[in-house]
């Protein structure tokens, strides 16, 4: 079978109250039309069509390296209107498939039941809810069977009761989609062509309508407002955290991790409240984070813990180490096992060797550094010179005392020794001890200034 996936992406959203297209506002820092195409991919689509229209351009080009049929609709004048622009699109021997840009959370597992039944006829996705307030009523005839989609608009007192509730997601084979669709009018309470009524002329001639009723109501919740944006993102963030909790992940709340990508974790490790997952991010066994840390594109050991408030980016960090609290590891950080980096301390291109420890108020950027290296506090190497950077290299074993400055490109070998205070400007040779600072004067009988009376 072949399947072809039509997506409605072009309207508007005045609602949203922005100059962002609307399906290009995000959700787990994604665009809601990408999570609807990553649907698509995954019911593994011979061609996903997408109509356009309001920011169309902007659209296209958010999604220009993505293998999809673009057709325009230049009048926004319903979803029976849209559809009817990708007819020419269709492959004659597809199951049709119709989506929506701003419906991020359908599950694939939720459209294939969809997807078989409409492989011989149409076929529609419902919902029951508790208040059906603004969406067209499925009426069903007295065996139960559909019969067709009511607007709200156009329901009578009987019909506005009925709390099965019409999605928009159905699908039907090419043919019959395209021999009904240029039939349907506007006539009705909107001035709209409505896609359901395909369905009511299928039962004309004689065909039943599968329908297929969506176990959760939220996976067919659309976007039009700032605060149904709000809504789905925390029904997507907890289903992502559910499903690791599933796997073995603990986590102290459910409703305040963020995950915006994808977060591997091993085994027996946990998140504390507030931690934010980026991009690609995995967790070794045993990892601890503690709460409200940023983690994104990084990779951790096991046995790492991330203390509180720490921020890491491209971020290597190897099995037993203890990150933080308050730190920053920016890109290009490689810390081996049982490292230590401490508070209020930032490192950027830093490869740190096993054991090598930076524990406080110190900046370590363009740095390679041995194992067992221990550096002082508020120590800084200095590897820019206002046009290039340089390298500051650490041998095994060296100690920098605190308050120090390495002015790279600058050598400290194995052993080498940094007293406090120091500026350090030239190599510091294997078990050299170095002191770059001003000599101190007592002054006897100095007196402290006063203020001017």
């Amino acid at each position: 079978m072949t399947l072809n996936i039509v997506i409605l992406a072009a309207g508007r959203g005045s609602r949203m109250k922005s100059e962002t297209p609307k399906v290009l506002h995000t959700i787990a820092n994604k665009p809601l039309l990408g999570h609807v195409l990553d649907t698509a991919a995954a019911l593994e689509s011979g061609n996903t069509i997408v109509v356009y229209g309001h920011g169309g351009e902007h659209v296209r080009q958010t999604f220009a390296e993505s293998a999809l049929t673009w057709v325009e609709q230049v009048e926004q004048k319903g979803t029976g209107h849209a559809v009817l622009q990708t007819i020419s699109a269709l492959d004659d021997d597809a199951t049709v498939l119709v989506l929506y840009g701003d419906v991020p959370l359908l599950r694939p597992a939720t459209l294939e039941p969809l997807v078989e039944k409409a492989a011989q006829g149409p076929a529609l996705l419902t919902a029951v809810l508790t208040d059906p307030q603004g969406y067209g009523r499925v009426i069903r005839d007295d065996k139960g069977l559909f019969a067709r989609v009511v607007e709200q608009k156009d329901a009578g007192a009987d019909e506005l009761r009925v709390q099965e509730v019409n999605t928009g997601v159905m699908a039907m084979p090419a043919l019959m989609l395209k021999k009904y669709l240029p039939r349907v009018t506007n006539n009705n309470a909107q001035g709209e062509y409505y896609l359901p009524d395909v369905l009511s002329m299928a039962v004309t001639d004689g065909f039943d309508v599968q329908v297929v009723t969506v176990d959760d109501a939220i996976e067919t919740e659309g976007v039009n407002t700032r605060a149904q944006l709000v809504q789905l993102e925390r029904a997507y963030q907890l289903r992502q955290v559910q499903t690791l909790m599933a796997q073995g992940l603990g986590v102290a709340d459910p409703a305040r991790v963020d995950i915006r990508g994808t977060l591997t974790a091993g085994k027996d490790c946990f998140v504390d409240v507030n931690a934010v997952f980026e991009g690609e991010v995995v967790l070794g066994d045993g990892v601890i984070i503690e709460p409200n840390c940023v983690i994104r594109n990084s990779t951790i050991g096991s046995g790492t813990r991330i203390c509180a408030m720490s921020h890491l980016e491209q971020a290597i960090v190897g099995a037993s180490a203890n990150i933080g609290p308050f730190a920053r590891l920016r890109p290009g950080t490689e810390l081996a096992d049982k490292t230590k980096i401490g508070n209020f301390v930032e490192t950027k291109k830093a490869v740190l060797g096993e054991g090598s420890k930076v524990n406080h108020l110190s900046y370590i950027g363009d740095a390679v550094l041995g194992a067992g290296v221990n550096v002082g506090a508020g120590t800084i190497t200095c590897n820019y010179d206002g046009a290039n950077k340089f390298q500051t290299t650490m041998g095994d074993n060296v100690f920098i005392g605190s308050n120090s400055t390495l002015v790279a490109p600058v050598t400290i070998e194995t052993d080498g020794f940094v007293g406090a205070g120091s500026v350090v400007t030239k190599t510091v040779g294997q078990g050299e001890l170095a002191i770059g600072r001003g000599k101190q004067r007592n002054i006897s009988g100095w007196k402290r200034p006063e203020k001017n009376k």
